[in-house]
Parts: structure tokens; sequence; C-alpha cells
């Protein structure tokens, strides 16, 4: 779906039991404001600047929102049946990112089904020991 700028700010701000980030147009990411854990309701204070990337997964579904020319757009993507893997990212945080694939005839393997990665998604912040 296609949002402006004024949609897009209240539709993050509407998203319950999600947790996820933010990254905005004018600064670096700010660990204090711009990361959601789920324990917190979600609610962007930006007066500068506007909403560049965002990334939101409440177990189930993982969502995108990437700024492009005037617009943004949110996707949505069903993460059940997922395989996972975890990331390091900034200040040691671990970001959990789901991997989804698709069984496709290949007809390099002589039409035997394969699977095919289709897109990696955000899953959320990994907790405790691994």
């Amino acid at each position: 779906m296609i949002k402006d700028r004024s949609e897009v700010v209240a539709y993050i701000n509407s998203l319950k039991d999600y947790e996820g980030y933010v990254q905005f147009s004018h600064r670096a990411i700010d660990l204090e404001r711009d990361l959601f854990p789920r324990v917190n309701d979600i609610e962007l204070e930006n007066k500068r600047g506007f909403v560049y990337e965002a990334h939101f997964c409440n177990g189930e579904s993982s969502i995108m929102i990437r700024q492009q020319n005037a617009h943004w757009v949110v996707s949505e993507t069903k993460i059940d049946s997922a395989e996972f893997e975890t990331f390091y990212g900034i200040a040691g945080l671990k970001v959990k990112m789901a991997q989804i694939w698709r069984e496709e005839p290949d007809e390099l393997c002589e039409g035997m089904r394969v699977k095919k990665l289709q897109k990696v998604v955000f899953a959320g912040f990994e907790r405790g020991e691994s």
C-alpha cells in the first residue's frame, strides 16, 4: 500500500504489540528514541526530516516501510513458515531476520522442485543468550 507523510506516521503510531525501529532522513538511529521493543507502544516524535525506512514485527507478520519519491511503500509479509537467522546490529544488538522460501520447479535440476529464496524481512530483536 502507498501512504503520504502524515499517513505513514499515523500508521506507525497505530501499531500495537510490534517491535522494530525507524530510520529518519536527517540523523543516525538513536537507540533511545528510534528502537521500539515490544513492551512499549510506538510513538514517533519527529519534527524534522521524514521516515526514510522502518521495520516492525509482531511474531506473525513483518512490516517494511520505505520512502520512495513523495510517498511511502508499506509491505506486510507473513513469517509463520519462515526460517530465521540472527545478525549483529548497532551497539551489539541482535536482530532476527526471516527468510521466506518457496518451492519451484527448476529447469537446471531436470524440473525437480527446489527451494528458492523469495525475500528476507525483519523478524524482531533477539533477547538473552543464544
